[in-house]
């Protein structure tokens, strides 16, 4: 997996495969000369952390593949950090129409990934500074990006579910969400089908 890069690492990263390709190593001393000491470290703890080079022996480093990591900029990161984020949150919308169906309707592909997310109003500044730590493009309420990105929706109280691993909306709003569009008619049909209607049954929390 790798983020995006600032363009200085990118210009390091450039400088480094030019010079030694995929398979021979290099070191921080690289840089010498070329930048100061805090900076030469700065850029190998970003390259690092990011996934554009990787750490082959005490001191010496190699390049991951340019096409992997340009590739890698375009994996699947939300559905794991959502799992070790520190607030309460509820997946809503398109995002709880596909884990309620159990993912028989899936909306997202490489060039477009939003994910929709209930989250606290007193909370938006730590998922502000969560989703810039995990380099993960986010908007307030709308926008879009291509590939994944995350939609915030700010509310005053939150009641999640717990399913697969992460918090939801129930599905008596994830049924009535289903219901409301014909696009989401197999989404709407598999969870009729599995649990029954939640409303009829009265299973507001489930």
């Amino acid at each position: 997996m790798t983020v995006e890069i600032p363009p200085y690492g990118l210009k390091a990263y450039a400088l480094f495969f030019t010079r030694h390709g995929l398979h021979e190593e290099f070191s921080q001393s690289d840089l010498d000369w070329l930048v100061r000491q805090s900076m030469k470290k700065k850029i190998f703890s970003v390259l690092l952390k990011s996934g554009w080079i990787k750490k082959k022996s005490r001191g010496t480093y190699v390049c991951v593949s340019p096409d992997r990591a340009v590739k890698g900029l375009l994996d699947f990161k939300v559905p794991n950090i959502m799992k070790i984020s520190e607030r309460p949150y509820a997946f809503t919308g398109l995002s709880a129409i596909e884990i309620w169906s159990d993912y028989s309707y899936v909306q997202r592909g490489i060039e477009k990934s939003p994910y929709f997310v209930n989250v606290l109003k007193k909370d938006l500044k730590y998922w502000k500074s969560f989703f810039n730590k995990n380099a993960i493009s986010f908007y307030i309420n709308e926008g879009a990006t291509i590939g994944e990105y995350v939609i915030l929706k700010p509310v005053d109280i939150l009641q999640p579910i717990e399913k697969d691993g992460f918090k939801v909306i129930n599905l008596t709003k994830t049924e009535k969400l289903a219901e409301k569009n014909e696009a989401y008619s197999y989404a709407y049909k598999y969870i009729r089908e599995k649990y029954g209607s939640a409303r009829n049954k009265g299973k507001q929390g489930f």
